[in-house]
């Protein structure tokens, strides 16, 4: 993509406005929030320090409304604390240039790295470098400093405060996660009745997973109905793939596939009744239809082999789900569930504030490495703001700070999101700018009627924030201006000076990223061959459990299966972002990228099918499959690393132990289970195909395969 296209492309999508849920209540608690600290700093100490309380509790407020699964009085808590302390160390530091000039690069360097934690944790540590460089301007002395502090950590206690007394929908993110997991496999279930080989998005599975991760604390008071439905949600997406499937030996039509149909459509249906009550708290209202597909003895008739297990396997998970959100329990069964919340199993516990502190460090300190994506972010966004706030204070406007916070609060580690939160910032800035002007030269606003006018403001912003940035950024620059109006600011020269600073800011962060890139087209190849590497050890751990039933665990396929996922979402994102990137094709074409991801779907999909019908442990084991894992596994590894080398991989040790275990069942007069024996000619078919895509010519021989074997 040439660079006018990609400048175009991320203004259009810096501007763009969504309809999304808007959520009145939380917003008005923040802003009820906000006008309280306002009003007591008013009381209390004067307008000026009014001001610095309010700057805390809107950005404790901000905080709250971030992706995160911690309890949301952590984040105001948080976020208020850390403000208050950037401040009182940015005003110790403010009237020595150079000392200042250490510490805002040295701050602004960590809030970089804090990216590395995840999004809630980067945007919080920046918005307290932006504000820091406001609220170090409003005291004068040390103890005004500290009372500053003081009064901006208050603003994050009240914030913290009403959530507690206030709550909207405890419980309503993770709530709306696993019900959205439920829902897409409602969704997948309605779309394999008309494509029996449609792929499914994990993402919804993998954000349950993640919101399922509580502390002690948060499983001694977690519903009951969020505690089991994920984990069966996750084994009935590969039942529902079975029974579709054209290999488990339904035909394409007839009254076989007519009853898997049916047995779709109840399942969708099912899983939708369990999402809408998981959402809402309700009891679960399921259709008399769909329960009487389930229940109809025909079915064991129609269906034989594989499909009858999948039925049969389907309705028993179908009965735990509707069970598990109905959330009801005994006095009993509550209470032992409580005694055993800290005796979660290691992987789903998350850890509390105090023991993340390490873990983030850690991970911080793991980005200190040459080509880290979160490093070159965090270089660049600290010589940026640097140089942003010498040319603010160098500029004659006065206020300089207005081009480094800017810069700071539109710069992400992606391209296509610092340009198109440099466009949106300008845009939504003169639009903010322009209508408080306006209003202050309609009304001429004292101090009282300034303080309602930025609540107001605020109000919007908490509203309206998820439709868009440009929104958000339009009501945040009219209530900067009626609350630095509040504080003795001069209007009209706030209006030129942060126009034309906001834009030397956005122009900085844009030219840092053409000059310092972190770009991830060159890296499309290692992401295609980890995910590559890592399905190759999920089909490996599942073909390795048909080999001793009695001696394997599950649990090495569970981890290969979540380490797939992470590799998938890992590749998809890095497409997604090299597709805006200014920057040359790096040896992977857009037509390979396509290619090679569909072969690798169809291969984790084989797996998949495999794994729905894992063997007991009392089943006969077949040696051969050990060593065709073992193959898989090993080429699948060294296919990676050919991969990432601009090579494309062979199969033929695959092959070679494809033949064996044929070979081997002649020899003992065996015949392999349909399921399996499909399974392994399909994970062999779309390694052959995922060569053909990467190497630029056509798969159609490996589909034909595969569609006749079908």
């Amino acid at each position: 993509m040439s660079w006018l296209r990609a400048l175009k492309e991320t203004a259009r999508s810096g501007l763009k406005i969504e309809r999304r849920r808007l959520e009145p209540l939380i917003a008005i608690r923040g802003a009820a929030g906000l006008a309280l600290v306002i009003g007591v700093g008013l009381a209390f100490f004067g307008p000026v320090v009014a001001a610095s309380s309010a700057f805390g509790a809107f950005q404790a407020a901000i905080a709250t409304f971030q992706r995160s699964w911690r309890p949301r009085p952590v984040l105001a808590l948080v976020s208020g604390a850390s403000l208050a302390v950037s401040t009182f160390l940015g005003y110790l530091t403010g009237s020595h240039v150079l000392l200042f000039m250490a510490l805002l690069v040295l701050w602004t360097f960590v809030a970089g790295l804090a990216w590395a934690a995840g999004p809630t944790a980067g945007i919080i540590a920046s918005s307290n470098v932006a504000i820091m460089l406001v609220t170090i301007t409003l005291p004068t002395s040390v103890a005004e400093a500290a009372l500053h502090g003081s009064v901006i950590a208050f603003g994050g206690v009240v914030q913290a405060a009403l959530i507690v007394l206030f709550p909207v929908r405890r419980w309503g993110a993770q709530r709306d996660a696993l019900a959205d997991a439920l829902a897409a496999e409602a969704d997948y279930a309605r779309r394999l009745r008309h494509d029996p080989v449609a792929e499914f998005d994990p993402v919804p599975l993998m954000t349950a997973r993640s919101a399922a991760a509580v502390t002690p604390r948060q499983a001694r008071h977690r519903p009951a109905e969020l505690r089991g439905s994920r984990g069966v949600a996750e084994r009935i997406r590969p039942v529902l793939a079975s029974l579709a499937d054209p290999g488990t030996g339904v035909p394409d039509e007839g009254p076989e596939r007519d009853r898997v149909r049916e047995l779709l459509a109840a399942a969708g249906s099912v899983l939708d009744a369990a999402a809408c009550a998981i959402r809402h708290g309700d009891p679960v209202r399921l259709a008399a239809p769909a329960v009487a597909t389930l229940k109809t003895p025909d079915t064991r008739e129609l269906l034989g082999g594989p499909a009858r297990r999948a039925a049969d396997r389907l309705g028993v998970l179908l009965a735990d789900v509707i069970e598990t959100a109905e959330g009801e329990g005994t006095k009993e069964e509550r209470a032992e569930a409580t005694e055993t919340a800290d005796a979660i199993a290691p992987h789903r516990r998350r850890p509390t504030l105090l023991r993340l502190v390490p873990v983030v460090l850690r991970t911080m300190r793991g980005e200190m490495r040459p080509g880290s994506p979160i490093l070159r972010h965090a270089v660049r966004v600290a010589v940026v703001v640097a140089v942003g706030y010498l040319l603010g204070t160098a500029l004659p406007f006065g206020h300089g700070y207005w081009a480094p916070m800017a810069a700071v609060m539109v710069m992400r580690p992606e391209f296509s999101q610092t340009y198109a939160r440099s466009v949106a910032r300008f845009g939504g800035t003169v639009v903010g700018v322009f209508l408080a002007t306006v209003i202050v030269q309609a009304a001429h606003p004292g101090v009282g009627l300034a303080a309602v006018l930025a609540v107001v403001c605020a109000l919007l912003m908490y509203l309206l924030m998820s439709t868009g940035y440009a929104v958000a950024q339009a009501c945040i620059s009219a209530y900067v201006v009626f609350l630095l109006g509040m504080a003795g600011d001069d209007w009209s020269q706030t209006v030129l000076e942060r126009v034309v600073l906001t834009l030397v800011g956005g122009l900085l962060a844009m030219v840092s990223y053409a000059v310092y890139p972190a770009w991830e087209t060159p890296r499309l190849r290692n992401r295609l061959g980890d995910w590559l590497a890592s399905g190759g050890r999920y089909a490996a751990s599942v073909v390795d459990q048909y080999a001793d039933p009695a001696e394997r665990g599950r649990d090495d396929v569970r981890a290969a299966l979540l380490a797939t996922r992470e590799a998938r979402i890992a590749w998809q994102e890095a497409v997604a972002t090299a597709q805006h990137e200014p920057v040359r094709n790096r040896g992977l074409s857009r037509a390979a990228a396509e290619d090679t991801q569909h072969a690798l779907a169809q291969f984790s999909r084989a797996a998949m099918l495999m794994e729905a019908h894992l063997p007991e442990g009392g089943a006969t084991p077949v040696p051969a499959a050990a060593h065709f894992a073992d193959a898989l596994r090993r080429t699948t590894e060294k296919g990676a690393q050919d991969v990432r080398e601009r090579r494309v991989p062979r199969w033929d040790a695959v092959r070679e132990a494809l033949a064996q275990w044929d070979e081997e069942g002649r020899l003992r007069g065996q015949a392999a289970d349909p399921v399996v024996r499909n399974g392994v000619d399909l994970l062999l078919e779309t390694l052959e195909e995922f060569s053909c895509g990467l190497d630029g010519s056509t798969a159609g021989s490996a589909g034909a395969g595969r569609a006749g074997r079908n």
